[in-house]
Order: C-alpha cells, then sequence, then structure tokens
C-alpha cells in the first residue's frame, strides 16, 4: 500500500449468506479524493459501502486499510431510517455516538470528545439544539446532526450513504455543500453513494456501478468539475445555511463562481455560522 492510499481493495467479491453482489472489484482511495459511487437501486452501491466500512467481510479477494484507519479515524453518515429519524435521543446523545468506545458491556466517551461534538454542533449552527430530542427535528437539522456525528471520530474519511435521499432538492444541495466545504478545510476524503447524478457530477471522481460490476472509474476534467458545482450551487443564490426555513437570515451575497469554488480561500472568507442566541 502507498503512502497516500487509504483503501485499496484486490478482487473483492461481496455479499451475503453466500450470495455475491459485487464481483471483481479493483479500487484504491487515495488522501482526499472526493468520489461518488452512483448505480441503479440494487446495483450494489450500499454494498460497497459496507465492505468499505468494514462491516462485511469479503467472499474473495481482500480489502486493506490504512494503519491511519485502522484506530477508527472513519466518519459515517448513513441513509436514514425511519428508525433513525425518530430516535428518542437528545442530538449531543446522537453526536457522541459516533465516538463511543467499549469496555467490556459499557459504552463511554472521553471529555475531548465531548467538547469536539460541542464544538462541531457549533459549526453547523445548532448548538442551541443540543438538549433537544433528535425526533422533533426537521429533516435538514437531523442531517447537521448526521454531519456533527461523522466529524466528532476526526475522520481521515468520511463515507455518505445517499446522505441526501430524504431531502428536498435545496437542502440536498446545502448538505453536499456543507460535506465539501468541511472535508476540503480538514483536508478529508470524501466517498458518497447517490442516486443523483447532478449530486455527483461535482465529484472529482464518478464510479458507476452496474449489474454487480464497476463499469466505470472516471476522473473528471478539473473545468468540467468546477463548471458542474457552479451550476449546482447557483440555485442556492448563497444560502448555505442547511434546514430551509431555518436557512433565512443566512443569506451570503456570493455570485454563482465564487459558490463553485467551495474550498479555501473562498469558503474561508464565508462568515461562520454562529449558533443562535
Amino acid at each position: 500500500m502507498k503512502d497516500n492510499e487509504l483503501i485499496v481493495c484486490r478482487d473483492v467479491s461481496l455479499g451475503y449468506e453466500g450470495k455475491s453482489v459485487l464481483t471483481d472489484l479493483d479500487l484504491t482511495i487515495a488522501k482526499g479524493d472526493y468520489l461518488c459511487v452512483v448505480g441503479d437501486n440494487g446495483s450494489g452501491k450500499s454494498t460497497l459501502m459496507r465492505g468499505l466500512l468494514g462491516l462485511i467481510q469479503p467472499q474473495s479477494g481482500t480489502i486493506e486499510h490504512a494503519p491511519a484507519l485502522k484506530h477508527g479515524a472513519i466518519g459515517y453518515l448513513p441513509q436514514q431510517t425511519r428508525a433513525q429519524r425518530d430516535f428518542p435521543a437528545t442530538v449531543l446523545e446522537v453526536v457522541l455516538s459516533g465516538c463511543l468506545n467499549r469496555q467490556g458491556l459499557h459504552f463511554f466517551y472521553t471529555p475531548a470528545q465531548r467538547s469536539e461534538a460541542m464544538m462541531n454542533l457549533g459549526k453547523l449552527g445548532i448548538l442551541e439544539l443540543k438538549d433537544a430530542c433528535y425526533r422533533d427535528l426537521s429533516g435538514g437539522q437531523q442531517q447537521r446532526v448526521g454531519i456533527a456525528r461523522a466529524l466528532v471520530v476526526d475522520p481521515k474519511i468520511i463515507f455518505a450513504d445517499e446522505p441526501t435521499g430524504n431531502l428536498d432538492s435545496i437542502t440536498s444541495k446545502q448538505v453536499l455543500y456543507r460535506m465539501l466545504q468541511i472535508s476540503k478545510q480538514m483536508g478529508t476524503t470524501f466517498v458518497m453513494v447517490t442516486h443523483e447524478p447532478e449530486l455527483a457530477s461535482c465529484a472529482d471522481r464518478i464510479i458507476t456501478i452496474l449489474d454487480g460490476k464497476v463499469q466505470s472509474d472516471v476522473v473528471q476534467d478539473p473545468a468540467t468539475r468546477e463548471r458542474n458545482r457552479e451550476a449546482l450551487f447557483a440555485s442556492l443564490e448563497g444560502n448555505m445555511r442547511i434546514g430551509g426555513d431555518s436557512a433565512s437570515g443566512e443569506v451570503h451575497q456570493k455570485t454563482a463562481a465564487e459558490l463553485a469554488s467551495y474550498a479555501a480561500p473562498a469558503a474561508a472568507a464565508q462568515q461562520p455560522e454562529q449558533p443562535k442566541p
């Protein structure tokens, strides 16, 4: 494994109960990649995600993780189910669930991790909701909590499984913008599964899965990628605050071209979101 590589798959087959869903998978994810996995429902996108996360083991072949990832530096933003949306816990508890350590039958988190959770809630403009019941939040607010949860482990890589699947178009774009911005600022690798070609068109690299195999693995031309981002984010008209109505008052006067350049220095020049009084 090379120094710039985080995950390497060699001739991998993945599946369940002896049945293969993905076969002949050769894939390398490098540091700093922003990679989207696309494909029809049932094509194997989520199975690939679970394999890369280490939640299922290969039926054949090998999946190798860099040493940095073996210490838990992986953030995960799962596709929300109704059970997750109705989870009866506070916002802070949900965020801290992303970094729970196990000792015997007991789970715990460190004071430093609690501080990190609070800081991430503040960055996302929802610190004032830390004691609110998660299931009472709007969809956009719940996604902000999910992002804070993914970031609490100070990840080297973030996996997002259909993170915008239950959101309206504007909120979906706001979520993607924020994930790209945070990932770029932190130097974090970002891997997203999506069925939305418009969102995938903003990636550095697009992997298409068809009938359980990688059909294509395309590195986008930077100029094309930037045009796609400009077109996607133009409709936000500078409103980067996630969450529908809660976004009012957070409009920043940015041109479409400035929004496309989500990374520093343009993003660094943005006014930081502050918790509501």
